[in-house]
Parts: C-alpha cells; structure tokens; sequence
C-alpha cells in the first residue's frame, strides 16, 4: 500500500495508512539491523555525498520526521499567536 494510492482519502485514512507504513518499515529495519552485526556502522555509497554509514541515512530519516513535527507544530502555534496577547514575545515558536 502506498499513500498515494489513497490520495482522496480523509485526513484520518491517510494518517492510519502512513502509520500503518511507517510501522511496517520499522518492522523490516529491525528484522535487517538483527541480520548484521555492527549493522549501523555498514556503509554505502551516496550519489552526492559518496560513502555513508547506515546510523547516518537512518539519523537523517529520524531528524526529517522531526522537522515535518516542527512544521506541523508552527502552522498550529500561528493559530493561537493573536489570542496569546504579550506573552508572544517569549513564546520563540510564534516567531
């Protein structure tokens, strides 16, 4: 199942699919990362960047998520930055 297969579905259909691939991923990361010892540390060849480990590739997914999280928390934030008053000055996600 790909995300773009349900493309029309709802904000909720689309958060289970999503949660749904993103646990079956996992799945199959950890069932990889079991399969070699000092899995992080193998290493593979970027077309950019050249050689990379695979604690690198999987940092940057991790830190990726993290950044659509801090996205996601902004656009809410910009939502409530008229009624918070003077307190927006000191509150730095406002900003």
């Amino acid at each position: 199942m790909h995300l773009e297969a349900n493309a029309s579905g709802s904000l909720k259909e689309k958060l289970k699919d999503f949660a749904f691939l993103r646990n079956e991923n996992i799945n199959e990361l950890n069932e990889l990362l079991a399969l070699y010892e000092n899995a992080l540390d193998r290493t593979g060849s970027h077309p950019a960047f050249g050689k990379v480990t695979a604690r690198e590739l999987i940092s940057t997914w991790v830190v990726h998520d993290l950044t659509h999280l801090s996205q996601i928390v902004r656009v809410f934030s910009k939502r409530y930055g008229e009624n918070v008053g003077p307190w927006k000055e000191y509150l730095g996600v406002l900003h």
